[in-house]
């Protein structure tokens, strides 16, 4: 039997998928399991999973449609049995790159935006469920196949190498940082679409960090990102100097999950970032609520903190569903409903 796991959404999304696949792997111990990725950053977080046999990645989005019709013309000649799309994965474009793949059995998710061509694309589906989190949402495809879920329980998995552990190490040592209490920060909130304007603002981050460093003058604060945070961390840097503040330039996601696996706390927005620390279990987990937030992306298997945002008010469903749209709201209304979460509210959390 060949299994092909499809996961082209966000590098977070592609964590959610590991509870499947190790499930996968449990009910078909000789079966070849591979994976189909977009991101290099999502490639890497599979990396030593056990349960894979191999995993392929491709940006389809970049690339020409002769290039892209050439690669997916190779997955279709492994002539897979089942392709499973794994949640959320809304648009109809990761079900048409499922029908050229070309398995017997193609399963996926109903969303409000699924129409006819779908059931054309995909041959087994059922409907998804914003009550439960993607990885249960996962975990109900497969009956489809014929399946069923074997293990105890489910968390998502990174398999963490010891090139990531050396690189952790040498980076808390040359910066004096082992046995200081570490705070974990992502400022970031990803940029496709319009899920950049979730992200709390900068002035306030900043206003956090000054009080921090009179209520914790011993935490050293650790700032987590990469290209798309660049430019915050140099305002950052600008405007509070570099005084117990720290950004590591981790290689990848590996290295940062294992960093991140270090700190006391760690403050985020729904993120990647957020799902990794989940997924490395942080001590304490803090999260700010966003016009995104809903059960299908909370931090999986981790115990959290949730600041409220007063303006969402657990109405995350009023701006964002998995219908291939934006969040609802213009620039402005955004913008604002992420500045109502006070600097008072995330300190009293992380004071905690």
């Amino acid at each position: 039997m060949k299994i092909l796991v499809i996961s082209l959404a966000g590098n977070g999304d592609t964590l959610f998928a590991t509870p499947l696949i190790h499930e996968l792997r449990a009910n078909f111990p000789k079966a070849t399991i591979e994976a189909l990725v977009r991101w290099s950053a999502a490639r890497d977080l599979l990396a030593g999973n056990p349960h894979l046999n191999r995993v392929h990645q491709k940006d389809l989005m970049k690339c020409g449609p002769v290039e892209m019709l050439r690669y997916l013309g190779t997955l279709r000649r492994e002539s897979y049995d089942f392709s499973l799309n794994t949640h959320p994965q809304s648009r109809i474009h990761y079900r048409v790159v499922a029908r050229i793949i070309g398995a017997q059995t193609r399963l996926s998710h109903e969303y409000e935006c699924s129409g006819p061509l779908d059931r054309w694309l995909v041959n087994r589906t059922l409907p998804q469920d914003y009550t439960r989190h993607a990885v249960e949402n996962n975990l109900a495809l497969l009956p489809l196949m014929g399946a069923k879920t074997l293990l105890p329980h489910h968390e998502t998995e990174i398999f963490l190498t010891d090139a990531a552990a050396a690189w952790t190490q040498d980076y808390l040592t040359r910066h004096g940082l082992i046995g200081r209490p570490l705070l974990g920060i992502h400022v970031g909130s990803g940029g496709t679409k319009n899920l950049a304007l979730r992200r709390w603002p900068l002035e306030h981050y900043m206003e956090l960090v000054r009080r921090l460093r009179v209520a914790l003058p011993d935490t050293r604060v650790l700032f987590f990102g990469g290209p798309d945070e660049q430019a915050d961390h140099e305002q950052i840097r600008a405007t509070l100097g570099e005084t117990g503040l720290f950004f590591p330039a981790t290689p990848g996601l590996p290295q940062a999950a294992h960093l991140i696996k270090q700190c006391a706390a760690f403050l985020s927005v729904d993120t990647v970032m957020m799902h990794l620390a989940a997924a490395v279990k942080v001590r304490r987990q803090i999260v700010i609520e966003t016009p995104t937030w809903n059960p299908p992306i909370q931090p999986y298997a981790n115990p959290f903190t949730l600041v409220k945002n007063p303006v969402v008010d657990g109405r995350g469903l009023d701006y964002y569903r998995y219908d291939g749209g934006n969040i609802k709201g213009t620039r402005a209304e955004l913008v604002a409903c992420m500045a109502s979460v006070t600097v008072e509210s995330v300190l009293a959390a992380v004071l905690a």
